[in-house]
């Protein structure tokens, strides 16, 4: 899913099955928001691949060690996403609609350390988008 530097494509397509990271509560606005939380280099590479199905108001989001310019694809991802790129303080930079099974670059406007995936139309139908904020632990911490 994550293409952020490129990462190792191999690693990638070893994993056979969707991965179940730890989770963290998110809110934006009104809505709660359960994320898994991918770390290291294995953790983003395989993001939300192979998965068929996902809850309402789960996601995933990606947490880099430093700000840069992060690119994301869909490969071997099944479900349509919504992505949203996010500053250290929580506020969205900028958001995408991603389609399933494809190579297409998806980049930040800016360099961000988190970014967070949801199913297709979420943020939309929230009317959440650049300048919204998103509140929680993550964002929390690098204040």
């Amino acid at each position: 899913m994550v293409v952020a530097s490129c990462l190792a494509a191999g690693v990638a397509g070893a994993q056979e099955g969707p991965q179940k990271l730890r989770t963290v509560q998110l809110r934006a606005g009104m809505q709660n928001i359960t994320a898994e939380v991918a770390m290291t280099d294995r953790e983003r590479a395989i993001g939300l691949m192979h998965r068929t199905q996902m809850g309402t108001h789960e996601g995933m989001l990606f947490v880099f060690e430093r700000p840069g310019v992060q690119c994301f694809w869909m490969k071997n991802t099944l479900i349509p996403l919504a992505i949203a790129f996010i500053d250290d303080d929580g506020t969205i930079v900028n958001t995408d609609e991603m389609k399933p099974q494809t190579l297409d670059s998806h980049c930040s406007d800016r360099p961000v350390r988190y970014v967070l995936e949801m199913n297709t139309g979420w943020f939309k139908k929230r009317a959440l988008g650049s300048g919204s904020k998103l509140t929680g632990s993550p964002f929390a911490a690098t204040r």
